[in-house]
């Protein structure tokens, strides 16, 4: 069986994190890196990697739960929860997509609410209490990918051999719409006027502000 794996990008907060996500997750052979709220994203870290990784977006955390659902898809969220399992005792079972938490905060009782399962990385040494977000992504679906039994990339001397780039390109660092998901946002945008979810910008089109703090630098 081919099992798949995605990454569920929604309350990230450092800008870089995003590209360099998107390089991990071409190196362990993520399926699509989902985003939530805005379609624009930042590619900071990603060295060219994003060409070569497939982007949807959803306008919300049900939305893309829907999606991953029809897929049959398990939807596990890292993180150190009561009931979360150690990471490297494999507790898969088929096409996983993974939640990772904000830097400081983890993730949210919303984000928490959609998940089958959590992992959790063992950590041995006692000089930090938790792991960049990067880097315990990188951890996590390598372990996905050892677990799918996924074929190793082939090597060129000290290096992975890169595939070639996509010869069709979407515009860079966007998830195009649909005729579906423009008639989302716009319904969206009705919904929540008066929520402060989403702002008005030159030219009568918009833009959602669920996602904005992946474009803040802290």
């Amino acid at each position: 069986m081919g099992w798949e794996s995605y990454v569920v990008v929604h309350n990230i907060a450092k800008r870089h994190n995003v590209g360099t996500l998107a390089r991990s997750a071409t190196a362990f052979g993520v399926s699509e890196l989902i985003l939530i709220g805005r379609r624009d994203f930042n590619c900071f870290g990603s060295h060219g990697s994003s060409s070569h990784l497939r982007f949807r977006h959803f306008h919300s955390l049900q939305d893309a739960r829907s999606f991953l659902k029809d897929k049959d898809c398990d939807i596990c969220g890292v993180e150190i929860t009561h009931h979360a399992l150690p990471v490297n005792h494999h507790p898969f079972k088929k096409t996983t997509a993974f939640l990772l938490g904000n830097e400081g905060t983890g993730l949210s009782p919303k984000e928490c609410e959609i998940c089958d399962f959590f992992v959790y990385i063992p950590q041995y040494g006692g000089g930090t209490a938790s792991l960049n977000v990067t880097v315990a992504a990188s951890i996590v679906l390598h372990h996905f990918a050892v677990w799918a039994g996924f074929t190793e990339r082939s090597r060129d001397g000290n290096k992975y051999v890169v595939a070639e780039r996509p010869v069709k390109q979407n515009r860079r660092n966007y998830c195009p719409e649909t005729e579906e998901s423009i008639i989302e946002e716009r319904k969206a945008r009705r919904e929540n006027v008066g929520n402060g979810f989403f702002d008005e910008i030159e030219g009568g089109s918009s833009s959602s502000n669920l996602l904005d703090a992946l474009f803040v630098d802290g």
